[in-house]
């Protein structure tokens, strides 16, 4: 089965777009997904970006030999300004020539909240399927944590030809404490996207590192999805733990090992040629 394994902008979450895209590009990426998520990892910010900006963002991928497959546009959807925000993300993934753009339920606590959630992603799904666009819905957060629990939340949204969960392993072991090779069976008849995302220590515990790298039993895990079926977006995640992000070098560093560890998992090739690495900041 050919993976398309793409590396996250996370990694490089300090820095620019450019220097972000540049360290994918020399680890050995050939896809990518681009972080829109504002106050987190706002390598396209989808409040203030331009149409030429993101047209050079388009020429400076493929001058990488990167090609974006799915945009992080994570936004509090059960307000106007995180509709807004998201909706602008569906525009900018679109623009692009993604095929995937990624949110989660936000942090909405009280009746109401949930009901302006309900309301504004069934708008919004609507939105990226006259786009063309899937929507990856992610366990992450109080609304969803686990696929398990998600499953109610999808039913109730429907749109299954559009809507669909974004699954992250590592954030089912965060908010849970849940077992993801359990969990995520739940996920699969409606999987859309995965954050490949390992993990160090249990519930509340924040230590991500390289995939292949923690404690989660990746292997297993892909067996799982591949024998579903699972042909969709598998997306490398490094957050690195509490102690923060690191200099450009290391964060570097933990994306060219994340390379090695997808290749000692068999979910990327050999590497046939080396390139030369990114100036930096």
């Amino acid at each position: 089965m050919e993976r398309t394994i793409l590396g996250s902008t996370i990694v490089f979450a300090p820095f620019g777009i450019d220097e972000a895209l540049e360290g994918l590009a020399a680890a050995g990426y050939t896809r990518c997904e681009i972080g829109a998520v504002k106050g987190w990892f706002e390598h396209i910010d989808p409040d203030t970006v331009s149409d030429a900006e993101i047209a050079r963002i388009e020429t400076k991928l493929k001058d990488l030999g990167l090609q974006p497959v799915s945009l992080s546009g994570h936004a509090q959807l059960q307000t106007d300004e995180g509709a807004a925000r998201f909706g602008r993300a569906i525009d900018i993934a679109a623009a692009l020539g993604m095929t995937v753009v990624n949110t989660y339920t936000g942090d909405a606590t009280t009746e109401a909240e949930r009901e302006s959630y309900f309301a504004n992603v069934s708008d919004l799904c609507d939105r990226a399927a006259r786009a063309g666009l899937k929507v990856g819905m992610e366990t992450d957060s109080n609304m969803l944590p686990t696929a398990e629990a998600g499953v109610a939340i999808l039913d109730r949204i429907g749109r299954p030809d559009v809507l669909g969960f974004n699954y992250d392993p590592g954030n089912v072991v965060y908010y849970a404490g849940a077992d993801p090779l359990s969990d995520v069976r739940f996920a699969l008849p409606r999987l859309v996207h995965v954050h490949l995302k390992d993990k160090i220590g249990g519930k509340g515990v924040f230590n991500f590192p390289p995939p292949g790298d923690g404690e989660l039993d990746l292997a297993t895990f892909i067996r799982r999805l591949d024998d579903a079926g699972y042909a969709g977006p598998i997306s490398a995640e490094v957050e690195f733990d509490e102690r923060g992000w690191p200099d450009y070098t290391a964060c570097l560093a933990a994306a060219q090992r994340s390379v090695a560890n997808l290749r000692a998992l068999g979910l990327l090739p050999t590497a046939s040629t080396n390139r030369p690495p990114p100036s930096g900041p």
